[in-house]
């Protein structure tokens, strides 16, 4: 019997549902075995040994590919990244990078609390990238790889029988009447991300705990920075094909702002009594909006298009840091914006050359997180939350926090791909 199809009602047979249930949670171990385990692995006791460490994972999987148990290959039958007719599913492997991108997330928000995660991964103070660096901007990427313009549902009809006239009071007049309608919808879709920027807010507060102001402001964290990007994306109303042309006009503005003297304002610690000034680093942070819009959009149209751009934007990335300005997240400078880019358009190819073999199939846990999403993404931060409040991450040992990491990655998991066997989703707005 299907997984989707098994139910609890008293006519079904209790065997089947017990059987699918083992199969599937057997698939789920072993894919938490072959991708969240590796991760944390290579995110803590073996980053020193990351290329030797992907040679034999690649190694293994080969091999472990050959020897499929038939009772956890039945949840990838119709689950392949080609559609019938053969042509590669652009949704597909946008999923796939997602997905990619929240694991690593989920396991960096709760390590980087403890000192068996390596310092070079955790976020910079005022130049350079790291892992977390890089993650910070592949989430404000990521939403705008699935926002309305970047899709092409976007509410500017561009035909090309209009006149500019006609496009300036399509854009600007008429969307003005929505634009309250806009607002109100985008609020609620972001609410969680506006409860949970709050709770951050008052809990950090309430306990004086110390807050790298530094990072995103006094007030300001990325929870707020997530429903800035999502509420915005949601109001603006310019054309996808412009987006890109848009966002490059105000990422070379902004770089010229920087250059005049912008950079050093937004790296002092003088902060004024308004509310910009005092959150200028997290207010500042979200400039690569309109550039991630006009890039998704090519690249959901032309697949070519995506490793093509990788390699032109890595070869500008390289310039800018050599001739410009070295890449900053805490001010996201035209460097940083391009080297988010450059690495998430990588990849993306990447991900699309793995769909490029044969019988390639998707993850139980991939297709789990994929449904749930934002909700696992919540969760995630609720269990750091309770970690923190009752583990002093500071001292833990080495193997204590290996266990705690692991224990957490497999709970998150669990919780998830419960609610994906069940038809659940964990949405609460």
């Amino acid at each position: 019997a299907d997984t989707k199809g098994t139910s609890l009602k008293k006519n079904d047979n209790p065997t089947v549902t017990s059987k699918n249930w083992k199969a599937y949670m057997v698939a789920v171990a072993v894919d938490f075995l072959s991708i969240f385990l590796p991760l944390i692995l290579v995110s803590t006791v073996l980053a020193e040994w990351t290329y030797v460490s992907a040679i034999c994972l690649v190694l293994l999987l080969l091999f472990s590919a050959g020897f499929k148990s038939p009772s956890t290959s039945q949840y990838r039958e119709g689950s392949s990244r080609y559609r019938e007719d053969g042509v590669l599913s652009v949704r597909t492997y946008i999923s796939f990078y997602r997905v990619a991108m929240m694991l690593v997330t989920c396991l960096c928000i709760l390590a980087v609390d403890f000192s068996i995660f390596p310092r070079r991964y955790a976020k910079t103070e005022t130049y350079g990238v790291s892992l977390m660096d890089i993650g910070v901007g592949s989430f404000v990427l990521a939403n705008s790889l699935v926002s309305r313009q970047a899709r092409g549902i976007a509410t500017v009809e561009n035909e090309m029988t209009k006149s500019i006239l006609e496009l300036c009071k399509t854009a600007f007049i008429e969307s003005g009447k929505e634009t309250e309608k806009k607002l109100r919808n985008a609020v609620q879709s972001t609410s969680p991300l506006l409860f949970l920027g709050f709770a951050r807010l008052i809990s950090m507060a309430g306990v004086d705990y110390q807050v790298h102001v530094g990072e995103y402001g006094v007030h300001w964290n990325f929870f707020f920075t997530l429903a800035a990007v999502s509420v915005l994306t949601s109001i603006i109303n310019v054309p996808p094909n412009y987006s890109g042309c848009l966002g490059s006009s105000i990422l070379l503005g902004y770089q010229v702002c920087l250059k005049r003297g912008l950079n050093v304002y937004l790296l002092s610690n003088e902060r004024g009594g308004d509310i910009i000034s005092q959150n200028k680093e997290g207010i500042f942070s979200i400039f690569v909006i309109m550039k991630g819009i006009g890039l998704c959009h090519e690249a959901r149209e032309k697949h070519w298009f995506v490793g093509g751009a990788a390699c032109l934007i890595w070869l500008i990335t390289i310039l800018l840091e050599r001739h410009v300005e070295r890449p900053s997240r805490r001010m996201c400078n035209l460097a940083y914006v391009t080297l988010v880019l450059a690495s998430n358009l990588q990849v993306l190819a990447i991900a699309m050359l793995s769909d490029c073999v044969p019988g390639h199939k998707v993850s139980v846990l991939e297709k789990a997180f994929d449904q749930n999403l934002l909700g696992s993404f919540l969760l995630a931060n609720v269990l750091t939350g309770l970690i923190n409040l009752f583990v002093d991450t500071l001292f833990v040992s080495s193997v204590s926090a290996l266990i705690i990491l692991i224990v957490y990655a497999f709970v998150l998991s669990a919780f998830v791909s419960f609610a994906d066997f069940y038809g659940m989703k964990l949405k609460f707005w």
